[in-house]
Parts: C-alpha cells; structure tokens; sequence
C-alpha cells in the first residue's frame, strides 16, 4: 500500500545534530561555529594528510585515545593521567589536535585509515567530488549517472532521489545547448501556428 513520505530537509539535518538541543535545554548552552571539531569531545577532528586530503579521527573514548596515541607512537601522551578522561582532553585539545596533525600530515589519507582501522580507532575519509565519482557504492547505486549530450560528449550527473520501487525516477531528456532550443516545441504545445511562430521569431521577441 502507498503512503505519504513528509521529509523536510532541515529536520534530517536537525535530527543529525547530536547535543545540540539538550545542551541548550540543560543549560542554556548555544554551540557556535566549530570548524570540524566536535566542541567538548576530544579529540575528535579533520586532521590534513600529506596527499592534501582529510581523515576524520574519533579518538575520544579513554580506550580509544590510548590506541590511537600507541599508532602514532606517542607513548608520552597515552600514559599521561591528565589526557586519561574526557574532561583532560578537553582542556589539552590543542596540544593534542597539534600531535595527530602533525602525525597525518606524514602519510597519506589511505595510509592513516589503515592503522586506524588496524588498531580499532574509528576514523574515515573526508570525500571530494573525485572521491565521489570514483566510489563503486556511488555507481552500484545508481548515483553516478552518465548522460550523453547533444554534442555527443558524456556528462556524469547526479542520480534520483528517493528511489521509489513502483514509480523511479529516470532521465528523460537533456537540459538545452543552446538558448531558444525549444522555443518553437513549447509554443506549438501552446497552440500557436507556424505562421505565428515565424512571425514571433521575425520580431525579435522568442528566440
């Protein structure tokens, strides 16, 4: 049986942003702008490799800091009692985001995932569009979708969204090369005359 799907985009963001509404309703709380760490969890951050790309690290379980400190080999810091909660960390957040920037900025963003994931430290790539378009979960889902241009040329664009299972979403036909191009469809579908049209065309006043 069919059904209505109420989707508003800025709930799902909403209903993606963790804390942000308990802490107001606790305490008051208003979370500004934090660039790509998450504020009071540490550490936890985009942390630049040496390819130029991103690896987003979650390093802020005790556990998990102590893992992710011992691949990097910092020793120093994953037996610090001060780093050994949360609430040390947070108060060390730059001193530490500065040790794990200055580790990934060493390997590559492949590289850094691989002992991450090795020693269980949860961590994953910041895509770019190249990484997007490369990605065979993309393509397996049809979201890459490559359209043939009037030039003959090919075009990759997004796919649809939702998928619906009885009524999909299809490419009918491409967008116009050139200004005017339907000019003349649309103003037969009006009901206008060739003689109508031309004359139209004559003045200036469709393309």
């Amino acid at each position: 049986q069919g059904q209505v799907i109420d989707v508003a985009l800025y709930e799902a963001v909403f209903n993606c942003m963790e804390s942000l509404l308990p802490e107001y309703s606790a305490f008051g709380a208003v979370r500004e702008a934090a660039g790509s760490a998450l504020p009071g969890i540490a550490p936890s951050n985009a942390y630049r490799c040496r390819d130029g790309g991103y690896a987003l690290i979650a390093g802020n379980g005790d556990s998990i800091f102590k893992r992710l400190m011992q691949v990097m080999g910092r020793e120093d810091l994953s037996g610090n009692p001060a780093l050994a909660d949360n609430a040390g960390r947070v108060q060390h957040v730059d001193e530490i985001d500065a040790a794990i920037g200055a580790w990934t900025a060493q390997l590559t963003v492949d590289e850094v995932l691989a002992q991450l994931d090795a020693a269980s430290v949860p961590a994953g790539r910041i895509y770019t569009v190249a990484d997007i378009a490369r990605d065979p979960h993309y393509r397996a889902r049809g979201m890459i979708q490559p359209v043939q241009l009037d030039d003959g040329s090919t075009l990759d664009v997004p796919g649809f969204v939702p998928k619906l299972s009885r009524t999909p979403g299809a490419h009918r036909h491409n967008a116009p090369m050139q200004v005017g191009q339907d000019s003349e469809a649309v103003l037969r579908e009006m009901g206008l005359s060739a003689e109508q049209i031309a004359d139209l065309q004559a003045r200036g006043i469709v393309a």
